[in-house]
């Protein structure tokens, strides 16, 4: 007898059990809530960012300004900016909250942005 058919002839007289365990913390059900997470829940992301081209046009604005900025650190020149209406939100992670007051003043400055929020953090040291 070969080594499969010895393995089908154990499981099947039970003499070999299989399971599978599951994640009882995962259900279709539980993954459709967590889609269903607002914004405010999740706080606001890149992927959130409007496609229309006065949007991505203000974003480009506000991104070129942190950029040119030659005090700030890279971590501060690379933090998420989503703009909306008018409406800028900045996320991430900078070194100190003199950088973090900077990138705000600067996002605040461009043309056409009406309202900043500055959901950056400072690095713990």
């Amino acid at each position: 007898m070969t080594l499969i058919a010895r393995g089908l002839v154990l499981a099947s007289a039970g003499l070999i059990s299989l399971s599978v365990a599951a994640d009882p913390a995962w259900s279709p059900a539980g993954a459709d809530e967590a889609r269903k997470t607002t914004t405010e829940d999740r706080g606001i992301t890149a992927t959130d960012q409007p496609n229309n081209p006065r949007d991505l046009d203000l974003a480009a604005a506000v991104r070129a300004a942190i950029v040119d900025d030659e005090t700030l650190s890279t971590a501060a020149k690379n933090v998420t900016l989503v703009a909306a209406s008018g409406q800028v939100t900045l996320r991430g992670t900078v070194d100190s909250a003199e950088e973090k007051a900077r990138i705000e003043r600067l996002a605040a400055g461009v043309a056409g942005v009406t309202e900043v929020r500055n959901d950056i953090t400072v690095k713990a040291r």
